[in-house]
């Protein structure tokens, strides 16, 4: 009965490992056919080449940038790197300003802005809002022309010479007591290029003219601040070029180009957020709709912060009541306050799709870049390797497992096809998953990985020779062959466990610890690792488990690999059912029968 349930357990084990296989290729077959996955595996940028980026920090005024920002900015870029599973990239600094990533093959323009923008999110509250094209030019007699129809936008202001003037210029609804007897120009904001820019005189009294006034307050909106809202024109790229000061008010369009906003100064900054995480929004009866949002939570003082503006805003006129959050300078979304928010958690929505949502929630979650980048070169360039260094190594790994199959059968005979067998099929295990996870998470093999993967076929070699030498073991103490089996697979398995459990921790702290060469070796030792015991377990202890029972190995025959002249023991007298005993035992057996 429980040889038959060992049989029974056995052809299981064969037909998982078939099925594991057969799900691989179908998969792998499905990602090539619909996903636009490919028959090998991804190469990384030291075997195929790639794109190379020289980013430059974009600054305001004089504005200078710090080897502590470009650190940490070349931290938050490997993370995002990482995130994106861009497996082989390559982020260095260059000159203590720059900083150069190298990703292989073709990026998207979707991962190189993922890359490069900030990702800072700001909340500014709304002080007007219109549409995306320009207003028209004042007249030449000075007076401000009309706002479109509803749109909540100050008319155009002739000149901003002098503080009088300037105010008296203003629309009646956005005279206030506040407006600072400082030069107008001196609040005004960074702008699109092609719009007003101040003056040197008026930037140097920016701090002293505007810090009192409450970020709400209309008295931001200058002569200037307006002569800019009319001269932005979304649909003109140049947009792209606003540089965000937190301290000041932002003339700046939403991220589609069909609103434009005259926004307060920033009032949380995307420093305070704890944590974000993108998914789709709950309806009112507990059910998941179909609406894309992130999930914000801040920290303490961006709770604090987040509470009090919505206390502040909630009983504003529209927009006034409406809290932009900004992504790098573009408005994502600008919804009113209906209620103060008192526990720092922001749902927004935006019009993402659930892969842009969470490729911005990771980007948030990591942190922004404390300045943004502009794309000073881009360049392909050539795999530092190539293919001859491939052929080099794909020519060892093939050497490596030439001589282990050679080894093989000299030791084992016929035993040791189940070897050959075993790392063919741990192979191709091994070259499906590659392959696959180049599909689903960009896994690229680089020469380190290479390595890796010949050293894999050592270790494989190395579990065969334990389990083949514990059945050895048992046969010379006498059991028959299914019995030397189950007793040495009892014992070797513990063995080839452990060993295996220590190349795994050994590659995972690798991977953890180590720079992006070196994980590259320890991701396919690993890899390779768990497949050995996929392989080991599934595969060729079933499958000597169902040839012992053949009489070819059951009996001993000299090319079985299990010969008793070959195990140690001269003379030996076949008992039967794979089992021999000793000439000496059985000689004394016969005598005691006599007796």
């Amino acid at each position: 009965m429980a040889q038959t349930s060992a049989h029974t357990a056995a052809r299981r084990a064969l037909l998982a490992i078939v099925v594991i296989t057969v799900a691989l290729m179908a998969l792998l077959a499905g990602a090539h056919q619909w996903g636009g996955g490919r028959w090998t595996p991804k190469l990384g940028l030291d075997l195929e080449g790639g794109t190379q980026m020289v980013l430059e920090p974009r600054l305001v005024g004089s504005q200078s940038v710090s080897t502590e920002q470009i650190n940490q900015a070349r931290d938050i870029i490997v993370q995002r790197v990482d995130a994106g599973g861009i497996s082989g990239a390559e982020v260095t600094t260059q000159g203590g300003r720059n900083i150069v990533v190298s990703i292989p093959g073709t990026p998207t323009e979707t991962t190189l802005n993922a890359i490069r923008r900030s990702s800072q999110m700001q909340f500014r509250p709304v002080l007007a809002e219109g549409a995306g094209s320009p207003v028209a030019s004042p007249s030449p007699s000075g007076s401000a022309s009309p706002s479109p129809s509803g749109s909540n936008l100050p008319a155009a202001s002739p000149s901003a010479s002098a503080s009088a003037s300037a105010h008296s210029a203003l629309p009646g609804a956005f005279r206030t007591d506040e407006t600072p007897s400082a030069s107008p120009a001196a609040v005004a904001s960074p702008v699109a290029t092609g719009s007003p820019q101040p003056s040197a005189s008026a930037s140097a009294g920016a701090s002293s003219g505007s810090g009192a006034l409450e970020p709400t307050s209309l008295s931001w909106i200058t002569p200037e601040i307006q002569a800019a809202y009319v001269a932005l024109n979304c649909a003109d790229p140049k947009t792209d070029a606003i540089v965000d000061d937190p301290a000041k008010p932002l003339v700046t369009c939403d991220q589609h180009g069909q609103a434009k906003y005259i926004l307060g100064p920033v009032v949380v900054s995307g420093s305070e957020i704890k944590d974000a995480a993108a998914g789709y929004q709950s309806l009112p009866n507990g059910q998941v709709g179909t609406t894309v949002e992130i999930q914000l939570s801040f920290k303490e003082t961006g709770t604090a912060a987040y509470a009090d503006i919505s206390r502040k805003m909630i009983d504003l006129s529209q927009p006034q009541n409406q809290l932009a959050a900004t992504l790098d300078s573009k408005v994502i979304v600008a919804p009113a306050f209906r209620a103060v928010i008192p526990d720092g958690r922001a749902s927004i929505t935006g019009g993402f799709t659930i892969q842009t949502a969470r490729d911005l929630a990771q980007q948030l979650k990591f942190g922004a870049l404390p300045i943004s980048f502009n794309l000073q070169t881009r360049e392909e360039i050539s795999p530092t390797l190539g293919a001859e260094q491939l052929r080099y190594g794909l020519l060892a790994g093939l050497v490596g497992l030439v001589l282990v199959c050679v080894y093989s059968l000299a030791q084992y005979r016929v035993l040791g096809l189940v070897t050959i067998s075993s790392i063919v099929l741990a192979g191709l295990l091994t070259y499906l998953a590659i392959t696959v996870l180049g599909w689903s998470h960009n896994y690229r093999l680089d020469m380190a990985g290479v390595t890796g993967l010949i050293i894999a076929i050592g270790f494989t070699a190395d579990s065969f020779i334990v389990y083949f030498e514990r059945i050895r073991d048992e046969l010379r103490a006498g059991r028959s062959l299914e019995s030397a089996v189950a007793t040495g697979w009892g014992r070797a398995k513990r063995t080839i466990v452990a060993a295996d459990g220590v190349n795994f921790l050994a590659a995972l702290v690798l991977y953890l610890l180590a720079s992006s060469g070196v994980r590259g070796f320890a991701f396919t030792l690993g890899l390779t690792t768990l497949i050995d015991l996929l392989v080991v377990f599934l595969f060729s202890h079933p499958l000597v488990a169902l040839l012992a029972r053949r009489p070819f190995f059951r009996d001993g025959h000299r090319l079985s690999g299990l010969d008793p002249t070959r195990l140690g023991v001269a003379k030996r007298t076949y008992a039967g059912r794979g089992r021999f005993v000793p000439a000496s035992r059985s000689a004394a057996r016969s005598e005691g029968s006599e007796s």
